[in-house]
């Protein structure tokens, strides 16, 4: 797993932030981080946390957001997380492969099996709800290599496969849901959140739609 901070000025609030599979931390540069220290986490080839990442500083506020993958990975690491004021999923469940709570079986293994070929561009054209936001996204994309992307959905297809998925029921204390969303059904979501599901006109990745991390985190 590979980290990067976003923002990282001595503030007293600390956003974790969990991305999702194929993604690193350029996409994610434009939104204001205001007074929050923003450590991003990305790259789940090896979904393991880096040694001593959270023993620098105390803050006094911390908050996870965790995005698509990354929803899973957040709650597989949980015992590991700090302790967070607010935890809030965006797009994602903690069953990422499921026909009911999670992207449809068929779809991942689509997905899979075509990864370099979908990388090139069809992939991302389902990630966005539109023309301008795919245009927005190509003039700051993701600078990760595509078979380093393709291996890290390989190793996680394995990593998945390998778990007893289950969830608490608790953990996330809200969820955003895309009614646009082309990659997890926003049935399959709803399913999964019932009454903390926050239902928003967007697709896979919201982001867009927000200019702050305070912003998104007060979508409630």
């Amino acid at each position: 797993m590979q980290y990067y901070w976003l923002n990282r000025n001595n503030n007293e609030s600390l956003i974790i932030f969990f991305g999702g599979w194929s993604f690193d931390y350029k996409p994610f540069e434009f939104l204001e981080c205001g007074n929050n220290d923003v450590l991003m986490f990305y790259d789940y080839t090896e979904p393991l946390l880096p040694e001593n990442i959270f023993d620098e500083k105390a803050y006094k506020n911390i908050r996870l957001v965790s995005w698509s993958m990354g929803v899973f990975i957040a709650y597989y690491l949980r015992d590991k997380l700090p302790e967070f004021s607010y935890k809030l999923a965006v797009n994602g469940t903690p069953f990422p492969v499921d026909n009911t709570r999670g992207i449809p079986e068929r779809t991942f293994n689509l997905t899979l099996q075509y990864a370099e070929t979908g990388l090139q561009g069809k992939f991302y054209k389902n990630v966005f709800s539109n023309d301008e936001f795919l245009d927005r996204y190509n003039k700051a994309a993701v600078e990760r290599s595509i078979p380093e992307r393709v291996a890290e959905l390989e190793s996680l297809d394995k990593f998945i496969k390998s778990q007893s998925l289950t969830y608490d029921g608790k953990y996330y204390d809200s969820a955003i849901v895309g009614m646009q969303d082309k990659i997890i059904p926003s049935k399959n979501q709803i399913n999964c959140w019932n009454d903390i599901a926050i239902k928003l006109e967007c697709g896979h990745f919201p982001f867009y739609n927000f200019n702050s991390w305070d912003e998104i985190l007060q979508c409630r």
